[in-house]
């Protein structure tokens, strides 16, 4: 232990830091190890629909690459290449499942037009050209029944462009017209069946260890419909066989959905087969761009399939890289070495706790598991920070942990109880002091009360305090820039109006002075009865008051979180703890105090405790004597001296600390003991109770 080392202990002891955290068996990890899990590579799900369990659906995938690509099938064990794609040609992929042919033009601004009404829905757009035909579809949907909803609404949406034509459903039955050495000699024939108004596409299939095309008649979406089709599709050729919804293939199409302005056409191949698997690969592993991922690019390999009716997109890459792009995207590079090692090993301690949680992979690439990125968050600290605790992980009692974490958890992390609403050993409320380091280079705000009686909030770089002072002590200020804007909560949001505005000379009372809004401060609302109603809605598992003129919170666990809320004192009945934040327009963390601004408490000389609210009159004996006091625009202050005014409308402000459910590891905590001298597997075991750091 060095002497920097020494003079921090003693500072972190000083505040209050939980001596078990100083010396004893927390600390101390036992001489034999257990043998750590490994994973060579990862799959990450970027798109899936599982239910309830996870749903992020999109109807097609767009793809572009660095290097050439190869696209091989999966079917029946078997895995057939099918297509070489150029190095950085764009290509749509999507699956041959259930959709809706919303309309046929020969106009594009007809056909744009429509696909720019679908835009703004849940029926996505999919516009594909057939020689001179736009076909525009919607969708993709799970199920048949689930279409045919989707078919009256888009008839809705898209009725000023539809000339006569009725929205259908279509799917994945098809014809066979035959198979074809080339796609010139399947062209001519599927031709014959476009020029006859029948839809046909050209379909590469594996055939053997090689591909070839065939022609598929029809879209059909059940058994009744492709007899239809087949009657119809006769009268062009006979030699048709019916196609089950697991056959194989790759469908091509023309895709003109990317630009709705101009037409620029795209190879688009539609996976058929429930049951198969697209894979695409090159040989240098260069990274292949994902549009709808908000154009991020990502190492690995692809694997694209049909889950529950909807496109899947995995991308499988080396363990190793996945953790340099979630450690950068979790956590700032420029934080000290060993709060990123800290987060290396919990980000592969969490994702190896997973298993095959999601079924066609691993994790997922939202917050749900961990923020996966892509190239663009690698950073050459954060790979010598994941390279250096290579296999490292975190096992308690020879099992591997599951190392959630948050952002920050205000102060004090959250005991397990608080957030799932059971006991476990390994989450309690510990001490974390170093989460106020988010909030180390943010400046103050002067929560203040303008003449005209709106409150609101002065950043102090804005602001000076005049020296003046009320008959009760409260600073006066004024600013020094014309126009200074008086926000509503201290925070720049410049999608929100200013409550008012201020100008050199003009003063303000100061109610008190706090913190910026951020991860370890923050303020929210004040939010309407009506406000907090609609965002409880559907949240409780029992029934909502008509409207709400208390709202309270009555039990909170060992960290101070909220465990019991009240409003008009009847307890709001939530699955768990932790859905507090999403229940009242997603709070932060559920480390809360709530502030009723329509009314104020007080606790008379005999212990009597009453609420005056904005309406009523209350008498009260001042200096100068009794006088009757209105409880709206009244000032009135607490026994710390902070004082607030008292609205005329009623609502709830909160005011609270940290941001994320609180569980294990506080990020910025980690950051405050890194920076403090602690190592990685010090900060890891503080916030990991009792629990060793080893590797295989």
């Amino acid at each position: 232990m060095d002497r920097n080392w020494t003079k921090s202990l003693f500072r972190w002891s000083a505040k209050g830091f939980l001596a078990l955290t100083i010396a004893g068996s927390v600390w101390s990890a036992p001489a034999v190890h257990a043998a750590a899990p490994s994973l060579d590579t990862i799959r990450v799900a970027m798109f899936l629909d599982l239910g309830s369990q996870y749903k992020s659906t999109t109807n097609a995938v767009t793809l572009q690459s660095m290097e050439a690509l190869t696209a091989s099938l999966l079917a029946a064990g078997t895995l057939e290449t099918l297509v070489n794609i150029p190095a950085n040609q764009q290509v749509r992929m999507s699956v041959d499942t259930y959709r809706v042919k919303v309309l046929e033009t020969t106009d594009w601004k007809t056909a744009s037009e429509a696909a720019k009404k679908l835009q703004g829905t849940s029926d996505k757009p999919m516009l594909f050209i057939d020689g001179k035909v736009y076909k525009l579809y919607a969708g993709m949907y799970g199920t048949e029944k689930s279409a045919i909803e989707a078919a009256a609404r888009t008839a809705k949406t898209a009725a000023a462009h539809l000339n006569g034509q009725t929205p259908s459903v279509k799917g994945g039955l098809h014809l066979s017209a035959g198979s074809y050495g080339s796609e010139a000699q399947a062209e001519t024939v599927r031709k014959s069946f476009a020029d006859a108004g029948i839809d046909a596409f050209n379909v590469l299939v594996p055939a053997g260890g090689a591909s070839t095309y065939e022609v598929w008649v029809g879209e059909a979406a059940n058994t009744s419909d492709l007899a239809a089709i087949k009657q119809e599709a006769g009268k062009v050729s006979a030699a048709l066989v019916e196609q089950g919804a697991n056959t194989s293939g790759l469908i091509l199409r023309r895709d003109v959905s990317l630009n709705l302005a101009t037409p620029q056409e795209t190879q688009h191949y539609m996976l058929a087969g429930a049951q198969s698997t697209l894979r695409l690969e090159g040989k240098t592993g260069a990274a292949t761009n994902v549009k709808e991922r908000t154009d991020r690019s990502y190492r690995g390999t692809f694997e694209i399939g049909q889950k529950n009716g909807q496109l899947y997109l995995v991308n499988e890459l080396p363990f190793q890289q996945y953790l340099y792009s979630v450690v950068g995207a979790e956590v700032p590079s420029s934080w000290g070495a060993e709060a990123l090692k800290a987060q290396a090993v919990a980000a592969r301690s969490y994702a190896l706790f997973q298993g095959s949680k999601f079924e066609v992979a691993h994790v997922v690439d939202t917050t749900l598991s961990q923020a996966y990125y892509g190239t663009a968050y690698e950073y050459a600290s954060i790979i010598q920070a994941v390279d250096a605790t290579e296999g490292e992980v975190v096992l308690k009692d020879g099992k591997l942990v599951e190392t959630v974490f948050s952002s920050n958890s205000g102060g004090m992390t959250a005991d397990s109880t608080e957030v799932w609403g059971n006991r476990n050993d390994l989450f309690t409320a510990v001490e974390s002091p170093g989460d106020s380091s988010s909030q180390a280079a943010l400046k103050s705000w002067y929560h203040v009360l303008l003449p005209s009686g709106v409150t609101g909030y002065v950043r102090e770089d804005n602001a000076k305090e005049t020296g003046n002072k009320t008959s009760a002590g409260l600073l006066y200020m004024t600013v020094t820039s014309k126009d200074t804007n008086v926000r509503q909560l201290p925070l720049i949001q410049s999608n929100v109006e200013p409550v008012g505005k201020m100008n050199p000379g003009d003063t303000a009372v100061i109610l008190e002075k706090v913190a910026e809004s951020n991860s370890y401060d923050w303020v929210r609302g004040p939010y309407t009865s009506d406000e907090l109603l609609a965002s409880l809605k559907g949240k409780t598992t029992n029934s909502l008051p008509a409207s709400i003129s208390s709202l309270d919170v009555t039990e909170r666990g060992p960290s101070g979180r909220a465990l019991t809320i009240k409003a008009n004192g009847q307890v709001l009945d939530v699955k768990y703890p932790d859905m507090f934040r999403s229940a009242f327009n997603g709070l932060p963390s559920t480390l809360f105090d709530i502030e009723s601004t329509g009314s104020y408490t007080v606790l008379s000389a005999n212990g009597a405790v009453s609420t005056v609210s904005s309406g009523q009159t209350v008498s009260v004996i001042s200096g100068s004597g009794n006088g009757n006091v209105r409880g709206s625009g009244t000032v009135v202050m607490n026994g710390t001296g902070k004082a607030r005014v008292i609205e005329n409308s009623s609502g709830f402000k909160f005011t609270g600390k940290g941001f994320g459910h609180g569980l294990g590891m506080s990020q910025w905590g980690a950051k405050g003991m890194a920076d403090e001298g602690y190592d990685y597997k010090q900060i890891l075991q503080h916030y990991y109770r009792n629990t060793i750091i080893t590797k295989d």
